[in-house]
């Protein structure tokens, strides 16, 4: 099995730099009966092809929106859907938005957290405005990523989160080409779940990149990243399996398992799962880091999980409805995927993506050290939690932040909790130092911003403005 280092050099080769001769050039296509707009980026040598304003999800007149495909390779396909800001679209800053998975689309932050428009309190089989959008202060960009994720299609050559990092560049070095306006503007990446591997190590090759491009080494655009927002992360599993017994014994909700079967658990802990992610961290092999994560979700997380709850919602029994699955018959619709220039079926989170990340262990690999020093490079990084989730729970997640090392760690963790209002009303627990947030959200699952949708934008408009968070 190939190494990090040759599946490096294959993604590298796969997005090699052009000549400088070569010029960007426009055009137009129908396929389909739909009309894209294709612009091919020389310095790239990818393609992007998309639609505009195709009256999908947002609807607020004067608002423009851009949804297609960046074509980074031979049959190599990514699905962006790209929402101006209702608010200041010139000035206002830019923001990624990744879900996790491995391998699930960024529709689901789309349409059940953050995005224009929600199935969230609209019963019917059509979406309506969401009041509280992270493109009412940002212009957001979706993708679906990696490839063969959502309606992203064709050849997937991702095997890991480091190998997945140049394709997302490589498609926001054919944005700003496109759409040059959005250049110089102030960038965040915000992701959560399995964002807690892409968050780290994404901001940490933007800045690496950046760092080639000031100097001269690789031909590029600068993405000036301030800000790092992840919530429910899965960042370090050798705390964060650990914390699967905490959690499911001592929550503000529920006991999941008994002080006895904690014990016994803490024992297979112990025994077998902490001495796998120990041979993973000291090999560093594929083989060593896949048979970590099978024996730690063999004898802790699945286990546990085959109670009567929802995993990322335990107030709630397994197949919890909310939030609402309805927006992926919405986009399977004919029309739908025709107006937004989808050309393959939508699929929410299929194996194959996720299968390649698992045969490395890309799982049971820790990023907590990219994630410390993406905290010391100074951008603004927000850590937040929904209290009700247990696949990424707020123990682990704070058992994850009091690792991070950077020089305003004693400070952070000698900080207690203090409440977090919007408006006078509180929502949660928060403490901060330096360039770091942590924020504890009362009665919010998995997704956050599906449950407490005004508090979300409130954070997320600090963290995008380079603020540590503030009640208010």
């Amino acid at each position: 099995m190939l190494g990090i280092s040759s599946l490096l050099a294959l993604v590298s080769a796969s997005l090699a730099i052009a000549s400088p001769a070569l010029v960007d050039r426009r055009s137009f296509e129908v396929k389909n009966g739909v009309n894209y707009t294709v612009f091919e980026h020389a310095a790239t040598g990818s393609k992007l092809s998309f639609v505009s304003n195709s009256g999908i999800c947002e609807t607020t007149p004067g608002v423009n929106q851009f949804s297609g495909y960046l074509t980074v390779g031979s049959n190599m396909n990514m699905f962006f859907w790209f929402f101006e800001a209702r608010n200041s679209p010139t000035t206002a800053p830019l923001a990624l938005w990744l879900n996790g998975g491995p391998g699930c689309s960024s529709m689901i932050g789309l349409f059940q957290e953050n995005g224009p428009c929600t199935f969230n309190n609209a019963p019917g089989s059509t979406p309506v405005l969401n009041p509280n959008s992270w493109n009412n202060v940002a212009n957001m960009l979706y993708v679906d990523q990696p490839i063969g994720t959502g309606f992203s299609f064709g050849t997937d050559t991702v095997t890991s989160t480091i190998t997945a990092a140049p394709f997302v560049w490589n498609l926001l070095q054919a944005f700003y080409a496109q759409f040059p306006t959005y250049e110089n503007r102030n960038f965040g990446l915000f992701t959560e779940s399995y964002g807690g591997h892409y968050g780290p190590e994404f901001a940490s090759y933007f800045e690496s990149q950046n760092a080639a491009v000031s100097v001269g080494t690789i031909t590029g655009v600068n993405v000036p990243l301030v800000a790092l927002g992840i919530n429910n992360g899965w960042f370090d599993p050798t705390l964060q399996y650990k914390a699967y017994i905490d959690y499911s014994l001592s929550n503000p909700y529920r006991a999941l398992i008994t002080s006895s079967e904690a014990s016994s658990y803490l024992s297979s802990y112990n025994q077998a799962c902490l001495p796998a992610l120990n041979t993973c961290i000291s090999s560093g092999t594929n083989s060593a880091c896949s048979n970590a994560d099978n024996t730690c979700f063999n004898d802790i997380e699945g286990p546990i999980s085959t109670a009567d709850f929802d995993v990322y919602d335990l107030r709630a029994p397994s197949q919890d409805p909310f939030p609402p699955g309805t927006y992926v018959t919405y986009l399977q619709t004919a029309s739908v995927q025709s107006a937004i220039g989808a050309q393959v079926k939508y699929q929410e989170c299929p194996n194959a993506p996720f299968l390649k990340f698992q045969n490395t262990g890309d799982d049971a690999r820790s990023f907590l050290s990219t994630l410390s020093t993406v905290v010391q490079s100074g951008i603004q990084v927000l850590i937040w939690a929904g209290d009700a989730d247990w696949i990424c729970n707020t123990a682990g997640v704070q058992a994850v932040i009091a690792k991070i090392s950077f020089a305003e760690s004693a400070a952070f963790n000698a900080a207690p909790l203090v409440p977090y209002t919007v408006n006078g009303v509180q929502g949660g627990t928060f403490k901060t130092a330096g360039k770091l947030s942590f924020l504890n959200v009362f009665n919010a699952g998995h997704e956050v911003p599906a449950y407490q949708p005004v508090l979300a934008l409130q954070a997320f408009t600090q963290t995008l403005s380079q603020l540590p968070l503030s009640s208010t």
